[in-house]
């Protein structure tokens, strides 16, 4: 217990120290002692559990099943049942091997966004994964941090900490330093500690740890992100909905098929074995993984382009983005605040330069009212907290004066920290004239606070919003002593002392971007706490903010009823002055005119919007731990562009899963129609078909189409998918004449192989069967190319997926392999071709080529 110590006590008895932390010496040894602050992880599924849950399938059981009957009944049939085998083994090892591959993905990607503490190590302040704290660090605590593990408060600045997640609290704690003279407290009544899993809303503090990881009141939190369960995505849902349907629909197919076999006089086993390897070879078993291992591969990619992406569900739902909420500094801007405007009664507005020494003075008292600092080191200078604040530090620094520097004259003693809803924030300082108050803050704010009549300032500062400038003021109040009580009451009868103006310029890339998404049927809109003319300013230069546009702000925002919002926020793209409740409330309205929405956010207020936009996308550089935790995307270089990459990403992406699901369904449905209708002509008195297939043949197809092709389809770039509208929110997977489109290529598929069959039917059945199964599995690897693009392929772009050759090129080699190697070509049952029928095979497989093309071609001609 260390609520009922004093404070310093408890840094002695870890010894530590308040201003300098522990010693790198002390860390190192701790962390051997005790081990990192995280908890104990879950173990993962071993490999070989994976391997063998492969096999629970019921259509591989009876795969298996009709390989041992075969063995049993006719054991000179061990050859063909011992393949059965080997291909399904390795169906299962390739399927375990994908998943464990898209799990270490998916695991690196979550720890690549884990939270921080903020700690102070050898007299250095410096930000490390929560994970290495240790019992003893001297860590700080800013609103919207979560707590980095248990510790005892030393200096409280007004901190509040939400701690339901471990006492069922709703209402945030106020925290103190001081000891509590009490020998047993509940957690929810020890207010001078602070416990992992907490959040803080308010305030600020300095703490140290006394315990880590497994041994905090709560093991629960150490590493957040990383408890996620994984879960499967809408679209993975729906795919195997989609895949249990074909199943069911192809064991009706196949007991129709048995029947008919039996009926032409086939035996009972070889009828039993053509019509399960049928049903395994018709099911697309590999569809979900391939699936996964898109979603795997893009989620990836798109952590390489600065977006990490916290679940595959994310993935899908950017393609269906349609309106982009963002914030305006360090999204669409630069976030490098520099000071260039100044205000003074007496001086008017001047631009900022060193050397006009009057402002010096003003400039001092803005850099002390902020928490910003800028250190020098290695040549190199550091800027240390907010933008806004460290502009203001680095004006005075531009001075040759540190902040630092003037802790002797300027001593501080407590502050009213800054709040969103208040927009101000004031500092109290000991010096030898007294008490100084220092109250820094959105000018109409702290104008509206100050004594006297404030007309020209009122004017300064719009002059300055209006040339995009974001402005601050600063009044001041001087006491004897300090006031008793310190909280926003003292922020009244203030004396002005002027306005600074810094300009954030706009990022390079981020106008394009914005044209991008135009383009793309993406709506984009400002959302600031700025003044309303400096956001205007901006959004106009952007391309934001439009002739026709509107722009409000929130305090108008409040005033417009929700049903006179639905038709007014289509005009509205620009927000100014608002709170983190607007944000919710122009997220919601978009949400039910049907919308896609996209929020950016940075704070601890913001959470709420970044959990009711459809895609929350949190800024990984100035974001807080909660704000990234309530958020499905990070952008680790906090830019607006990096959005729309993602965007265009996502399209993609839905884009080739797609595709992979066209492919191979109509390659299933063509193995399908294939025995089925072969079996139905078998029917026909003096026609004697025979089996067209051997079950191995359709394994063998089964194992190309899943991993070859389908999986080179899923790595096909983009193609213009900026130049169309967003996907409808509830549009059906197989909208677009996607549906008609499989089961016609299909039956294609199915009706050339069995043209190849029949023509070799008038050789040998041997002959037949060789013909068919080159004409189907060459086919289907030539129908690979058909479905990557909607339009024609036959341009620069048909050769431009190398996965794709690659996969055509094994895939043809192995099946040469296997009908020209006479150990091969006698374990699959196959035989030579004359070059008539082989060149018959082939012309057949190259068909459909031409016949998607002609289709294409009409589509769009029509």
């Amino acid at each position: 217990m260390y609520f009922n110590q004093p404070k310093e006590k408890v840094v002695a008895q870890f010894q530590s120290d308040v201003n300098t932390g522990l010693t790198s010496y002390q860390v190192a040894d701790l962390q051997k002692k005790y081990g990192w602050n995280e908890l104990t992880q879950k173990k993962a599924t071993p490999f070989y559990v994976k391997f063998l849950l492969k096999f629970k399938d019921y259509l591989m059981i009876l795969l298996i099943l009709a390989a041992v009957i075969s063995m049993i009944v006719d054991p000179h049939e061990w050859v063909e049942s011992l393949i059965i085998f080997i291909v399904v083994i390795f169906n299962a090892f390739l399927g375990a091997y994908q998943e464990n591959n898209a799990e270490k993905s998916l695991e690196a990607l979550k720890k690549m966004s884990s939270p921080t503490a903020k700690v102070i190590r050898d007299g250095i302040k410096m930000e490390i994964p929560s994970k290495e704290v240790v019992v003893g660090d001297i860590f700080e605590i800013m609103a919207g941090d979560f707590i980095p593990t248990d510790g005892r408060i030393l200096q409280s600045f007004n901190l509040q900490v939400d701690e339901s997640a471990l006492t069922g609290e709703s209402l945030p704690v106020n925290k103190i330093e001081n000891v509590i003279e009490k020998e047993k407290l509940p957690l929810g009544d020890q207010k001078n500690m602070v416990f992992a899993s907490t959040v803080s809303t308010y305030g600020r503090a300095i703490a140290i740890a006394t315990s880590i990881g497994m041994d905090n009141q709560v093991g629960k939190i150490a590493d957040m992100l990383n408890r996620a369960e994984s879960e499967e995505t809408p679209l993975q849902l729906k795919l195997k909905q989609i895949s249990k349907l074909i199943g069911y629909m192809c064991l009706v197919i196949c007991a129709i098929v048995f029947g008919l076999e039996l009926v032409s006089g086939l035996g009972i086993l070889d009828a039993f074995k053509t019509s399960v390897a049928l049903a395994v070879a018709a099911v697309p078993e590999g569809l979900a993984t391939v699936v996964t291992i898109v979603l795997a591969i893009g989620v990836k990619k798109m952590a390489s382009q600065n977006a990490i992406i916290r679940t595959l569900a994310s993935v899908e739902t950017l393609g269906s983005c349609s309106i982009i909420c963002s914030d305006k500094t360090g999204t669409l801007t630069q976030n490098k605040m520099t000071v260039v405007k100044t205000y003074q009664n007496d001086k008017g507005i001047e631009d900022f330069a060193t050397t006009n020494t009057d402002v010096k003075e003003m400039i001092t008292y803005f850099a002390l009212c902020s928490d910003g600092q800028v250190k020098e080191e290695a040549s190199k200078l550091h800027m240390i907290g907010d933008p806004t604040e460290t502009a203001l530090v680095y004006a005075l620094y531009q001075y040759g004066i540190t902040k630092e520097s003037l802790n002797s004259i300027y001593k501080r003693v407590d502050e009213v920290a800054f709040d969103s809803s208040r927009k101000m924030m004031s500092v109290f300082f000991q010096t030898e004239h007294g008490v100084l108050q220092l109250t820094k803050g959105a000018p109409d704010v702290v104008i509206s606070r100050c004594k006297e009549e404030l007309f020209d300032a009122l004017q300064a500062n719009e002059t300055m919003a209006n040339q995009a400038l974001r402005v601050l003021a600063l009044g001041i109040k001087q006491y004897e002593v300090m006031p008793e009580v310190i909280d926003e009451s003292v922020e009244h009868d203030l004396t002005f002392v002027g306005l600074v103006g810094m300009i954030d310029p706009p990022r390079l890339e981020v106008k394009d971007a914005i044209a991008q998404a135009k383009s793309g049927g993406i709506k984009t809109i400002m959302i600031t706490g700025d003044h309303l003319t400096t956001a205007k300013a901006i959004a106009a230069d952007l391309g934001i903010f439009n002739e026709g546009d509107h722009a409000i702000t929130g305090q108008q925002l409040d005033e417009i009823s929700d049903e006179a919002l639905l038709e007014e926020i289509k005009h509205i793209t620009v927000y100014a002055r608002v709170a983190p409740e607007h944000k919710v409330r122009i997220v919601n309205t978009w949400q039910k005119l049907q919308q896609v929405v996209a929020m950016t956010g940075d704070g601890v207020n913001d959470s709420p919007a970044l959990k009711s936009a459809d895609i929350g996308c949190a800024m990984g550089i100035t974001g807080t731990d909660v704000s990234k935790n309530a958020a499905d995307m990070i952008l680790t270089d906090d830019n607006f562009a990096t959005i729309i990459a993602a965007v265009k990403q996502g399209r993609g992406i839905y884009a080739n899963i797609k595709k992979d699901v066209q492919f191979l369904l109509s390659s299933n449905i063509g193995e399908v129609i294939t025995i089925f209708l072969a079996s139905l002509l078998g029917l026909i008195p003096g026609l004697n078909m025979g089996i067209p297939l051997l079950p191995i043949h359709l394994l063998w197809v089964n194992l190309i189409t899943d991993s070859l092709p389908a999986f080179a389809i899923g790595m096909e770039q983009p193609e213009n998918v900026m130049h169309q509208k967003p996907r409808p929110k509830n549009e059906s997977f197989f909208a677009g004449g996607l549906g008609f489109t499989i089961i016609w290529q299909g039956i294609m598929i199915g009706l050339i192989t069995l043209s190849a069959y029949m023509y070799g039917l008038q050789t040998s059945h041997a002959v037949a069967m060789t013909m068919a199964f080159v004409t189907l599995s060459l086919g289907q690897l030539v129908h690979s190319f058909n479905v990557k693009s909607e339009k024609s392929i036959l341009n620069k772009t048909m050769f431009n997926n190398k996965y794709l050759i690659y996969a055509f090129v094994v895939g043809v080699l192995l099946q040469v392999m296997i009908i020209n190697i006479p150990f091969l070509s006698n374990l699959f049952s196959l035989t030579s071709l004359s070059m008539t029928n082989l060149l018959v095979s082939i012309g057949l497989a190259f068909l459909p080529l031409v016949i998607v093309e002609i289709a294409k071609w009409l589509k769009y001609k029509a």
